[in-house]
């Protein structure tokens, strides 16, 4: 029997140090019946040149070159010219393991899923010779109804496995139904995968995992400030609200629970953020800021309704409770001093902030 056409699409910006690697480790894939469509997003080191070189060699490889508009337009561009029966979406700065489109492509095939998603590594570089790695994943299953799925949804956001769409195969046919496109807004692969999933009936998850997610942990990047943090945290929390009330599952008390730890979770990211040196802002404007984060009253009513699954989750958890300015600038101002001097002690108490 044919085996199906896997149409993979990976945006190109500055990734010359990168992208050769994420091409050979799709190049060394057992499953060999897929198209790469590499778009350049006008970028202005060799990365381009260096897709056009394996581009030479391999028929399967097709380059675009297009003027700089992001990563959304990059792969909305790709859309256009899938051929496949499945898609695959790959980051151009990172790589993956051989097995990756053989055995998702089987799971897929086997299965009747309108879905795959696979298990996933974090690699997270402290120095050029130094990095650690987490692992993420989850028990293998099969959703064959769309209400299981959906009940069981609030773990896989939990566990970090629907936020990308890198470790996820898709079919095509219902890309082009739905008129589905990335959005240029934040995080802009999550609504694409939110809208994906709203209304999918069947999906078959693995407990394997494939893809290398390269995180680089410099001194300039852990010490980056980031103005508007906090709104796109809220307009995040939002698109899971909605998602839960389409599906008339935001009363559960699983799902309330999720919600309201995952909500206090990138809360005291938004703290951390607004505390670091980068800001140059006074102290009374940090702890105003703090003030105007932490003081209302659904944080309160959050608080009572999550439950911190690790120990240092619940540390961090009480001054949100009591609402107390001051414990939640101190505290952190120490997780901020933990960042900016010891990077790889600071990957390891967030990676601990979750239960593995």
């Amino acid at each position: 029997m044919e085996k199906p056409l896997v149409s993979i699409i990976m945006p190109v910006y500055k990734v010359e140090k990168f992208v050769a690697k994420a091409i050979e480790s799709l190049q060394n894939q057992t499953y060999k019946n897929f198209e790469l469509i590499a778009v350049d997003d006008g970028s202005p080191d060799t990365s381009g040149e260096i897709c056009e070189s394996y581009a030479k060699n391999d028929e399967r490889i097709h380059v675009i070159h297009k003027e700089n508009g992001g990563a959304p337009s990059a792969r909305n561009l790709a859309l256009k010219q899938i051929k496949g029966k499945y898609v695959y979406f790959m980051d151009s700065d990172d790589w993956c393991e051989s097995e990756m489109l053989t055995d998702m492509v089987k799971l897929a095939e086997e299965n009747q899923v309108e879905l795959v998603i696979t298990g996933f590594f974090i690699d997270t570089y402290y120095s050029d010779n130094e990095y650690g790695t987490q692992f993420i994943s989850c028990d293998d299953r099969v959703y064959n109804e769309q209400l299981e799925f959906r009940k069981n949804a609030y773990k896989y956001f939990d566990n970090n496995l629907l936020y990308t769409p890198w470790n996820k195969l898709f079919l095509s046919s219902r890309i082009k139904d739905l008129s589905l496109t990335f959005k240029n807004t934040i995080m802009d692969d999550f609504p694409f995968v939110l809208d994906y999933i709203k209304d999918v009936k069947k999906v078959a998850i693995t407990s394997k995992m494939y893809y290398h997610f390269l995180r680089a942990r410099s001194d300039s990047e852990t010490q980056k400030y980031r103005p508007t943090l906090y709104e796109k945290r809220q307009e995040e929390h939002e698109w899971l609200k909605n998602l839960y009330e389409y599906w008339s599952l935001n009363e559960e008390k699983n799902v309330k629970e999720f919600l309201s730890r995952r909500y206090l979770e990138r809360l005291i990211e938004c703290v951390e953020n607004a505390t670091n040196p980068k800001a140059n802002f006074l102290k009374k404007h940090q702890k105003l800021k703090i003030k105007e984060m932490v003081c209302l009253p659904e944080v309160k009513e959050m608080t009572k309704l999550a439950k911190p699954n690790t120990l240092i989750l619940r540390l961090m958890f009480i001054p949100l409770k009591l609402q107390s300015v001051n414990w939640v600038y101190f505290q952190s101002k120490f997780i901020t001093y933990v960042r900016t001097h010891n990077v790889k002690l600071f990957t390891l108490l967030k990676n601990k902030r979750k239960k593995k």
